[in-house]
């Protein structure tokens, strides 16, 4: 299966970084599913029209497995092909909560359970339209999240606005790490349903999961417009809600859904959003998954949040004549003490456009950084890379300069 026309664009750096996975050229034969066992082979046939429309994205990395979310044109049903790179298992993911095949008429998710910590394999996805032929993915490879690794590696974009250069960009400077963590404002608004596909699935072009599976945190323009409902349509989360916890390596990592930057009731939502409700959820969950040995024990503590919890200048906003809140103080009122309790090391965000660094505090034990932008000049990624010598966080323009280098000590 070929789809070269998502690379349009990109710089020779940009598609290097963006092949691999199912939009390279095809060098596997197409195959038919026969049976929904690890035993039986496929049979193989000609590849009929395409119904796929975007690279599969590998998301919700979990220590036994991830979720793979695939566009597609119309009603088809899909299956994931997976094999362990050491041989020792393999098979046909492909039944849902209730029995079915995974099925829809414009998105297909198959999640992949019960693998081992740290395993590497390979997967491609079958999707079969309905009363059409199966059409079969490319191989990409694919890697669990391992709790016991001595040594972790990951990257954070944030605020990327639809921008297509930036995206590409981005795409071009990230290099291949055991996850990336796109921490909200994927869009400007969802004006339309034909938005969520391009922007999510294949942003800017690009296959941006290949070598490195995808979290994606909520912004606070991710919940805007009529259509923000359907978000939760494309994004897999690990608990499915928009907030969970996981451990890899020496990180453990709470990731939170800080709503809005103006009250529920601000007439710009329309009616249309309850994130009070939300925070008070997030606030009674936090204070559980903080106590689970692996969460609590961690060497180093990490809090993933599109709205910072503190900023330079801490004002009370002018919402009717549109202030809106540079920092999340409804979240932080939630949180805080759950968050000190932990002993959480650092808070990352996005949200204000500007690189930031505000260490820890009387009164704020955890330190704040933020970065990002929509444009070339003000985009950032951020590299984290914990091990036995501690955590280091490396803020990046795109221009390759390193703008904050921090480093944090091993809390055990």
């Amino acid at each position: 299966m070929k789809r070269r026309g998502f690379f349009g664009g990109l710089t020779a750096g940009g598609v290097a970084g963006a092949v691999g996975g199912q939009w390279a050229a095809a060098q596997e034969p197409a195959a038919k599913p026969v049976a929904e066992s690890a035993a039986e082979p496929v049979a193989e046939v000609a590849p009929g029209p395409l119904a796929v429309k975007s690279p599969a994205a590998l998301m919700a990395p979990r220590a036994d497995g991830l979720e793979v979310v695939w566009a597609v044109s119309g009603l088809c049903t899909g299956r994931v092909e997976w094999r362990l790179a050491d041989g020792t298992g393999g098979g046909l993911a492909g039944s849902d909560a209730f029995g079915f095949v995974p099925q829809g008429e414009e998105v297909l998710r198959v999640r992949l359970e019960g693998l081992p910590p740290g395993a590497s394999g390979r997967l491609r996805t079958l999707t079969t339209p309905h009363g059409g032929e199966v059409e079969t993915g490319e191989w990409r490879e694919f890697k669990t999240l391992n709790p016991a690794a001595a040594e972790t590696v990951f990257a954070v974009w944030n605020d990327t606005h639809e921008a297509t250069p930036t995206i590409q960009a981005l795409q071009a400077a990230t290099p291949q790490v055991d996850f990336l963590l796109w921490n909200g404002d994927t869009c400007n608004n969802w004006v339309t349903r034909a938005m969520l596909e391009p922007t999510l699935l294949h942003p800017g072009g690009c296959d941006i999961t290949a070598g490195r599976p995808l979290f994606i945190t909520m912004g606070n323009h991710d919940v805007r417009g009529p259509w923000a409902w359907r978000t939760e349509e494309m994004i897999a989360t690990p608990s499915g809600r928009p907030f969970w916890a996981f451990r890899s390596g020496p990180v453990a990592a709470v990731c939170l859904h800080t709503g809005e930057d103006k009250p529920d009731s601000h007439p710009s939502f329309g009616g249309r959003v309850a994130f009070d409700a939300l925070r008070r959820e997030q606030a009674e969950w936090l204070a559980r998954i903080i106590t689970a040995p692996e969460i609590r024990d961690a060497p180093h503590r990490l809090v993933f949040c599109h709205i910072p919890l503190r900023w330079r200048e801490e004002k009370r906003p002018d919402y009717v004549n549109g202030g809106y809140d540079s920092y999340s103080a409804r979240s932080r009122d939630a949180w805080h003490e759950s968050l000190v309790k932990w002993g959480a090391q650092a808070v990352i965000s996005g949200h204000t456009h500007q690189p930031a660094w505000l260490p820890a505090a009387e009164g704020f034990p955890y330190a704040q950084l933020t970065g990002g932008g929509p444009q070339l000049k003000s985009a950032t990624w951020l590299e984290g890379r914990a091990n036995a010598g501690g955590l280091a966080l490396t803020l990046r323009g795109l221009d390759g300069k390193t703008l904050h280098d921090i480093k944090l000590p091993r809390l055990v």
